[in-house]
């Protein structure tokens, strides 16, 4: 049986595009290119998720409800982030779909550094580096990297707006 040494960032992301992908005929080579991440480390998170109970034995089906009850009470305090300095990048948490369209942000934007970003706003590390590069290509994907961003950093109303988006599309996944 192999150990589980805790969550990594990563994880997050690949279960969130698991239920992006809305079905189970994916292969670990699919997520590998659409994440650029390794095929070896797919397998590696596949593994401690199915350890923490977040995905089923046969590492195809996200446990919906035992994700969410992480992503609330959990994902701020496991993979805090704290705003940082201005940059150029892509807008996430309260600054971007669909949380900015409850809530008038003012002057807080936040954003993933990104060169080739579209705004300016303060420094939001991405739960996984190669997130700002590629989430022009699945807009669900999207929404759910920018609620679990709003999680992580936002306020209590923001977080509350977060909590019902995320089982909105989550439930709607299952």
């Amino acid at each position: 049986m192999k150990k589980h040494n805790g969550m990594r960032p990563q994880d997050i992301v690949v279960l969130l595009k698991i239920i992006a992908v809305k079905h189970d005929e994916w292969y670990n080579s699919d997520l590998a290119y659409s994440l650029r991440i390794s095929p070896s480390e797919i397998s590696e998170v596949l593994n401690r998720c199915k350890i923490a109970g977040l995905i089923d034995s046969k590492k195809r089906k996200v446990h919906i409800n035992s994700f969410i009850e992480f992503l609330i009470y959990g994902l701020k305090y496991v993979f805090p982030a704290e705003p940082g300095a201005m940059v150029r990048g892509i807008p996430t948490a309260h600054s971007a779909p669909p949380i900015n369209e409850h809530i008038s942000q003012g002057e807080d934007v936040y954003v993933w550094p990104y060169a080739k970003g579209n705004k300016r706003g303060q420094a939001i590390e991405p739960l996984y580096k190669t997130l700002p590069g590629m989430v022009q290509e699945d807009e669900l994907f999207y929404e759910l990297l920018v609620i679990v961003d709003t999680i992580r950093v936002g306020r209590v109303r923001e977080i509350k707006i977060a909590i019902d988006e995320l089982k909105k599309r989550l439930h709607y996944a299952k």
